[in-house]
């Protein structure tokens, strides 16, 4: 993956104007403030790896330049804050140099700080900017008073090579810090739907198989007692109990069916979906198209993605019909459920329920969810998982 560095849409500034509209006073105010700022970032660049490169020799110069490095990506956070707030230029914050517990210890913070890269951009930035600061305030401030009729033309031509600047040594480096990015939020959406997991099994224990099942002991308990005093009553609430145990043996298999149902790991997702289409409230057509069985994780995600998904279609869909259709294209397994109900589903929320919860799930997997639900037109729900190949 790498980084696209070129403007959007909405970085693009609007057309440029003769008349000084609000965006072209943005304009100059930037470039008039290049020069200190351009002043400061040369000295203290220049300090910096003077004082922190004269002393490696010493025990404290490389821990100098390691914070001079820090100090200098907060210099670069400050140019990347004054470039969105004046020009518009909207650039991704790199990844922060993890602390030296996270890092793995002093030397290793040490190391990874000295190295990195973005710092060094940022230097780099700060070195070049004082002649380009010079020339701009120069011809910013001699415009505002002789070239006044083409001075917004000017500060265009000028602030774009600024904008190219900052996002050619500000941005992060490559695809791999935005990669890392994903990750690190995708590492979170997982443990949170984890947790909620979890909390989801413990929750229907406790309130489910387990509250039956006291309530079952004790009526064994009374019925012991009544065994010989009243052995009608005795064999009265023995047959309830009966009766309990099966309610408590379906609870049990269903909770065991929403964390891993074996009907998936013994016959594979075509049998397992058409077990969760029987269930359904409205009849369901499934059609299955592997080559083979993919990896058990992508496995189990596609099955409860089309699980939830039927489920969504028995509550509120109030459709006469479903379909779900899997099959692979390439590297990606596709998954389709479609409804011909009432419509209007949208991925909203959060929290790891609803469709927003299956969006955040396939999402942490380099997964898509796309939902197209007009109003009265039906729900068609496209969901792509990346696939792996079971290992043997």
């Amino acid at each position: 993956m790498t980084v696209n560095i070129q403007a959007s849409d909405e970085d693009r500034p609007p057309p440029v104007r003769p008349v000084f509209g609000r965006e072209t006073w943005q304009e100059i105010t930037h470039l008039l403030l290049n020069l200190p700022l351009a002043i400061i970032g040369f000295v203290y660049t220049v300090f910096m790896v003077a004082l922190g490169g004269g002393l490696a020799v010493t025990a404290m110069g490389l821990p100098l330049l390691a914070c001079g490095l820090f100090t200098a990506r907060m210099i670069g956070r400050l140019e990347r804050a004054r470039a969105r707030a004046l020009l518009g230029v909207r650039v991704d914050e790199p990844t922060p140099i993890p602390g030296p517990k996270r890092a793995g210890g002093f030397f290793s913070w040490l190391w990874t700080s000295i190295k990195d890269p973005v710092a060094w951009r940022t230097s780099l930035y700060g070195l070049i900017r004082l002649p380009w600061g010079v020339l701009t305030f120069t011809v910013a401030l001699v415009g505002l008073f002789v070239l006044w009729p083409v001075l917004p033309y000017l500060t265009r031509g000028l602030t774009n090579v600024d904008r190219a600047m900052v996002r050619g040594l500000l941005s992060p480096v490559d695809g791999l810090e935005r990669r890392i990015a994903e990750l690190e939020s995708d590492r979170g959406v997982v443990v949170d739907t984890a947790a909620a997991d979890l909390r989801r099994i413990e929750r229907d224990l406790h309130d489910g198989a387990q509250a039956r099942l006291v309530a079952l002991a004790m009526g064994l308990g009374l019925a012991k007692e009544k065994l010989l005093e009243d052995p009608e009553a005795a064999a009265a609430m023995v047959d309830e109990a009966h009766g309990e145990v099966k309610i408590a043996l379906q609870e049990l298999r269903d909770l065991a069916r929403g964390i891993h149902p074996a009907v998936l790991t013994d016959r594979g997702l075509d049998a397992a979906l058409s077990s969760v289409a029987s269930r359904c409230l409205v009849p369901v057509k499934v059609d299955v198209d592997l080559p083979a069985r993919p990896a058990e994780a992508i496995e189990g995600i596609a099955y409860f993605t089309v699980s939830e998904l039927l489920q969504n279609v028995s509550k509120h869909a109030q459709a006469r019909i479903a379909s779900v259709e899997v099959w692979r294209a390439a590297d990606r397994l596709l998954i389709r459920v479609s409804d011909d109900g009432r419509g209007g589903a949208k991925v909203a929320g959060g929290g790891g329920t609803g469709m927003a919860g299956l969006a955040e799930r396939l999402g942490a997997v380099d997964g898509l969810f796309v939902v197209d639900s007009p109003e009265g037109g039906g729900t068609v729900v496209t969901a792509e998982l990346p696939w792996r190949s079971r290992e043997v």
